[in-house]
């Protein structure tokens, strides 16, 4: 059982930190940090990829972050994410904009930190290997479901406005709109039983501490009739009509699971899980207006 815990563990890391690093490596900084989070925040703030070898110039990262650097600030601002995008062939609206944003610790849309960009960008030294990677990372995002997960947890607090507690409506549908049918169609969001939930929230929030999972439950796949675009089109309609104003973390970070495993008629919804209330709420709409219509 702590095997099984340790190589997911082990995996997860090295997945998250887009390295393919000896497992030593990865031992090392678990074991220091304990937690997968703590290990993942370490490995980053300690440059992991010098660690490992990589031969990148830290003054060439420099010179791509100032040449698209704001004259009056030292950030990337609006201007240069224009021409950065430009530049790299990409749409503003790509999502896989968000996992660059994700793996370069963008404060918010639209802005990057000098800080975040250097430590983030450990294997990207030049433009042409930034762009070279956006496949890569567009990949993992669409296929991988703790990466997935840590990319879409991250967009809520770079969209989030500053000093708000929620995201916006408008704003979260618009990141929905781009997220869910990424993961839908990749595999991210891919149904799985729904014996599987408890073990997969606890993995991707706790980070499969060894306490607090038991690796007896295995997730698997379900061929059964999940979420599918009709559902998230009523997931809107019933935020527009509650008349919501921002969409709490808490039922942000809870909807992928729940997309994940919830059944095509919500007949295996347990309303007394612990699942946001919005959640509860959306699921008995929809039970009345949408499956008994």
């Amino acid at each position: 059982m702590v095997g099984r815990c340790w190589n997911y563990t082990s995996s997860t890391f090295q997945s998250v930190t887009l390295l393919s690093i000896r497992s030593k490596e990865a031992r090392r900084y678990l074991e220091k940090y304990k937690l997968l989070e703590s290990a993942i925040d370490a490995y980053f703030s300690e440059g992991g990829l010098r660690r490992s070898g990589a031969n990148l110039s830290t003054s060439s990262i420099n010179t791509l972050f100032d040449r698209y650097k704001d004259s009056e600030s030292d950030e990337i601002t609006e201007d240069g994410t224009v021409r950065l995008c430009r530049d790299l062939g990409v749409d503003l609206e790509d999502v896989v904009l968000l996992a660059v944003a994700y793996e370069l610790k963008s404060p918010h849309i639209g802005r990057w930190s000098k800080k975040g960009w250097v430590s983030g960008a450990e294997e990207c030294d030049s433009l042409d290997s930034l762009r070279n990677a956006l496949p890569r990372l567009r990949d993992k995002l669409a296929s991988d479901p703790a990466y997935f997960v840590a990319v879409y947890n991250y967009t809520f607090q770079l969209a989030r406005e500053e000093g708000q507690r929620s995201l916006a409506l408008d704003a979260a549908i618009a990141y929905w709109e781009l997220l869910i049918p990424f993961g839908l169609s990749g595999g991210a969001l891919k149904h799985v039983s729904s014996s599987s939930s408890n073990v997969d929230i606890r993995r991707e929030n706790n980070h499969c501490n060894d306490t607090d999972i038991d690796m007896e439950d295995e997730e698997s796949d379900d061929d059964g009739n999940g979420w599918t675009e009709k559902h998230t089109e009523w997931w809107f309609e019933f935020l527009r009509v509650k008349g919501s104003k921002g969409v709490s973390k808490d039922t942000w970070q809870m909807l992928p699971e729940f997309i994940r495993t919830i059944d095509e008629n919500f007949d295996q919804h347990d309303a007394t899980a612990a699942w946001p209330s919005t959640i509860d709420d959306f699921v008995a709409w929809a039970k009345e207006k949408k499956l008994r219509a």
